[in-house]
């Protein structure tokens, strides 16, 4: 086990060999039949875009496949996919009858390993499909968000926020796969605690299209409001516009001395609060009070 840990940390490239197959002088591409080749059943990318895919099969057709697929043989004159299926499929798309590739050796269980670690350093996997590669990575391996980042080269913060993605509503994990929203819309998003609100944002986020920005905004007044009624109230945009607030509280805390807190509810009640952490800032407010009570006098 700890062999295969270390080699999981060692990229693609340490974990397989060149199979034998029969190849004109130094090369190690081969041609391979399309009709031979089978997807990858543990492949980490779960989206392909059929734009996006007609593109590429377009660019196929004028200059052919540039990059080799990667591939194991499963028998005689099978193979599957260790690497490579959106070009595989937009070579289908293009209607060619073979494609270039390389041919690994590879038990099952270092399939998924490739597989696996081979996608999740693609710049174009979609953030939940990262987050399901190294939550798969994690169970299968039995490893740590430590020991999986010391062997993918990614920070354990990195992997612990992709994880975390993982706690939204399956709505908004589809339009993270779609990107319809980006990971700093996500962030701000798991800042709300109820799945019901976290889906009420993102479609605001989608109907208005909220910045992260704006999302982080409604997060903090979420977190600052007190009763149910006051945080339901703070996830409408419109607290978004409502600067006066924001001047006003910074006003008070600067008068008193210390944090104030202003929420509002949808009928425009509301109540201002004022935080003290001992019996002497207390009676500093209290004193503050009673000298404007007098001057009002």
């Amino acid at each position: 086990m700890s062999m295969k840990r270390n080699a999981l940390g060692r990229g693609l490239d340490s974990l397989i060999s060149m199979d034998d197959i029969q190849t004109s002088g130094s090369s190690a591409i081969n041609e391979i039949a399309i009709d031979s080749i089978s997807p990858n059943p543990d492949q980490p990318r779960t989206f392909f875009d059929e734009e996006a895919l007609e593109e590429l099969a377009m660019s196929i057709r004028e200059l052919g496949i540039i990059q080799p697929l990667t591939l194991r043989s499963v028998g005689d004159n099978a193979y599957q996919i260790i690497s490579g299926e959106r070009r595989f499929r937009a070579a289908k798309l293009a209607g060619l009858d073979t494609v270039p590739a390389y041919v690994r050796t590879a038990n099952d269980s270092e399939l998924t390993e490739m597989a696996l670690i081979e996608n999740i350093q693609r710049e174009d996997l979609n953030a939940i499909e990262i987050a399901l590669t190294f939550k798969k990575l994690i169970e299968q391996y039995n490893l740590t968000q430590e020991r999986l980042s010391d062997r993918i080269g990614k920070k354990r913060t990195t992997i612990a926020n992709f994880l975390r993605l993982l706690k939204l509503p399956a709505e908004v994990q589809l339009g993270l796969r779609d990107r319809r929203l980006d990971m700093g819309h996500a962030r701000a998003l798991l800042a709300i605690d109820k799945p019901s609100l976290q889906l009420k944002v993102y479609n605001e986020i989608l109907k208005k299209g909220l910045s992260v920005r704006q999302v982080e905004e409604l997060a903090k007044l979420y977190r600052e409001a007190d009763t149910e009624e006051e945080k339901k109230a703070a996830l409408k945009p419109k607290n978004l516009a409502n600067k006066d607030f924001d001047i006003l509280r910074q006003h008070l805390s600067g008068t008193f001395g210390t944090p104030v807190k202003l929420s509002c509810d949808a009928s425009g009640k509301g109540k201002i609060t004022f935080a003290f952490a001992s019996e002497d800032e207390l009676e500093k407010l209290i004193a503050i009070f009673d000298r404007l009570k007098a001057d009002g006098e």
